[in-house]
């Protein structure tokens, strides 16, 4: 069982910058990969940020330019640097982390941190 808790979230104007964290309730030696997803209101969730423990990071399209994704191991927390904020990117913010035991793979979701951009 990994609990996840995200932090960070607030309220931004247009072109701002947030940076939001993600803690694991234990070490995330245990956890392949960890991403960032978001959801606004009526929409599908979707894929923001990820990273594999090694470092290797992927991005949405339209965070591409805008958006940093880093861990730390040793403090078993993942990071989502982003910048040039827009209202579009409004939305609840979750962590995910993946954990791969014996070919199996489970997931695990933090409770989402709000994030608002808005003049």
């Amino acid at each position: 069982q990994v609990q996840l808790v995200e932090s960070g979230g607030g309220l931004v104007q247009p072109g701002g910058s947030l940076r939001l964290s993600c803690a694991a309730s234990e070490t995330s030696f245990s956890i392949s990969v960890m991403a960032w997803y978001r959801q606004a209101p009526g929409k599908q969730r979707e894929l923001v940020a990820g990273i594999t423990r090694d470092g290797v990071t992927s991005y949405a399209d339209s965070m591409k330019g805008r958006a940093t994704i880093s861990r730390d191991n040793a403090k078993n927390t993942v990071y989502l640097q982003m910048n040039s904020l827009k209202p579009e990117d409004t939305a609840v913010y979750y962590c995910m982390g993946l954990r791969v035991v014996g070919g199996n793979k489970y997931d695990y979701w933090g409770q989402g941190t709000q994030v608002t951009v808005s003049s």
